[in-house]
């Protein structure tokens, strides 16, 4: 072969040869980008596993704000997955954590038109890799309203507390200025004992309240006849209702119990048979009956009174809250009764219920969990035998 032609074939072989190099590079460069590619664009190794775990609402999220993962609860707070944060506050805690690391803030979250509810929300992002983040959002609304009724419930003690205390300043001052008069300081003695009667029925009412706050539930348990606890809460209520001119009729299924304790219960179903006598007018009916569905026992209270408007149904619940200030002042009402039936009831695993049309009447019923009836305690052989000799001793 001609030295010109192995020199062209060479060249040949020398050129496919380069060729096939380049291929192999290019395609193992490419491989290399795409597995590189993957690895920026997926979540670090057992972050989905934590997220699912979690009670809290959390998310990753990456650098633009894209949401790629949450857990359960997540969604309570409007974060969905393949969705950007929407908050404007969330971005920018964002726009933080990209440059520090780490972001901290207290945001308000508006869950949309259709809740229309505002949450507050203590939100941290924490970086976990280059793009993604991670999102941890704790709702803290009940502690804002735990505390802003803390403070409501100090500012209306105190407001509540100045009206008889100022009354009976008032009221000591005048007796002493009419101490020649026997009629005037007997007038005046009079309406200071009312005074002070009102002031001890408030402080109590005010310390019975805060003990039925401050704990979740009943600890001292017991077997409760819920015939011994309306029987005890009419008797209780006999001489206000003959007073006033109302009857009180009593009816309903017999024999069922409930767990709990039962000077609270008492308390908590003479307190509505109480309000429902104060807003009766004379001559009318008050019923309170009792009925169970096999889970749970209802204790409703109706009167024919002049029943609770729409917009006061909701609050009539809650501390100090009076429908009828005018009323509740003549008849001494401390706006705490309600409150303390709802709590007392809560904390016995129930709930209150109100069903009231203005001028047709109002009906409260207490839900309490139905159950069983105690086990009466069977004599032993001896005591029988005992019983039985007795018996025929005296025949």
């Amino acid at each position: 072969m001609p030295h010109s032609q192995l020199l062209l074939l060479a060249l040949l072989v020398g050129v496919i040869i380069g060729a096939g190099i380049c291929t192999i590079l290019f395609a193992a460069l490419r491989a290399r980008e795409r597995a590189e590619g993957r690895s920026s664009s997926a979540l670090p190794d057992g972050v989905t596993a934590v997220l699912t775990s979690m009670d809290d609402a959390a998310a990753a999220i990456d650098a633009s704000g894209l949401v790629v993962a949450t857990s359960p609860s997540a969604h309570t707070l409007g974060v969905e997955e393949q969705t950007t944060l929407a908050n404007g506050g969330l971005r920018d805690l964002l726009k933080i954590a990209r440059t520090a690391g780490s972001a901290t803030e207290t945001i308000r979250l508006r869950l949309g038109p259709l809740q229309g509810q505002e949450r507050l929300v203590a939100a941290r992002v924490t970086r976990l890799t280059e793009r993604f983040f991670l999102l941890i959002l704790r709702d803290i609304s009940e502690q804002e309203r735990l505390e802003a009724m803390r403070q409501d419930f100090i500012a209306n003690t105190s407001h509540e507390l100045k009206t008889p205390v100022g009354a009976i300043t008032l009221l000591s001052e005048a007796i002493d200025f009419a101490a020649d008069d026997p009629d005037e300081v007997r007038r005046f003695a009079s309406r200071l004992t009312a005074e002070a009667e009102r002031l001890g029925q408030l402080t109590g009412r005010i310390m019975h309240l805060s003990r039925l706050q401050a704990a979740d539930a009943v600890t001292d348990l017991g077997d409760v006849a819920i015939d011994e606890v309306v029987t005890a809460a009419v008797e209780a209520n006999t001489v206000p209702a003959s007073g006033a001119g109302v009857e009180l009729v009593r009816g309903g299924e017999r024999g069922l119990h409930v767990r709990g304790d039962v000077h609270v219960l008492i308390e908590a179903v003479a307190n509505l048979i109480s309000n429902a006598i104060s807003y009766s007018p004379k001559g009318s009916r008050i019923g309170i009956g009792v009925r169970h569905d096999g889970v749970s026992v209802d204790i409703a209270v109706s009167d024919q009174g002049i029943g609770i408007a729409e917009s006061d149904q909701q609050r009539v619940f809650e501390r100090f809250y009076r429908a009828d200030q005018a009323r509740s002042r003549r008849t001494g009402g401390t706006g705490l009764g309600l409150s303390i039936v709802k709590h007392a009831v809560y904390r016995h695993g129930g709930e209150v219920k109100l069903w009231s049309q203005p001028e047709k009447g109002s009906t409260f019923t207490i839900r309490l969990p139905l159950s069983d009836p105690p086990e009466i305690a069977q004599p032993s052989h001896k005591e029988t035998k005992k019983a039985t000799r007795r018996t025929k001793e005296k025949a």
